[in-house]
């Protein structure tokens, strides 16, 4: 067996507030919506990664999402202007990324990271 694929479902009672998010502000495409259920995603392929964390690092809850950007900084600035409340950072960590922590329509921790040097994970 071969895991093709992991899927992060978060539960919502209004889908809708989720465009803004996911689409308007990050760019990511609707490639499902069943009314029920709206399913957001990109063209390209990623990487896949699940982590398991006693804590977020640096003093920070653990985050619910990660999301790896290539520009941090445009992504914090279109958070902070879209009034989603930015919890911490940006800020540099000891072990090698660049972050910022912001709330989601849904009041669930998202974790915006970008790698020092440049390199995904």
């Amino acid at each position: 067996m071969k895991v093709l694929r992991i899927v992060a479902n978060i539960q919502a009672s209004d889908i809708t507030l989720a465009r803004r998010f996911y689409q308007d502000i990050l760019g990511l495409d609707v490639i499902m919506d069943h009314g029920w259920i709206t399913t957001f995603g990109a063209p390209r392929s990623m990487n896949v990664q699940l982590s398991i964390a006693s804590e977020g690092g640096s003093g920070t809850p653990v985050p619910d999402l990660s999301i790896e950007v290539d520009d941090l900084d445009a992504a914090f600035a279109a958070m902070s202007a879209s009034g989603f409340p930015i919890e911490y950072g940006p800020a540099d960590e000891p072990w090698g990324v660049r972050r910022f922590y912001v709330r989601d329509p849904y009041s669930a921790a998202r974790l915006f990271r970008r790698a020092k040097d440049a390199v995904a994970l």
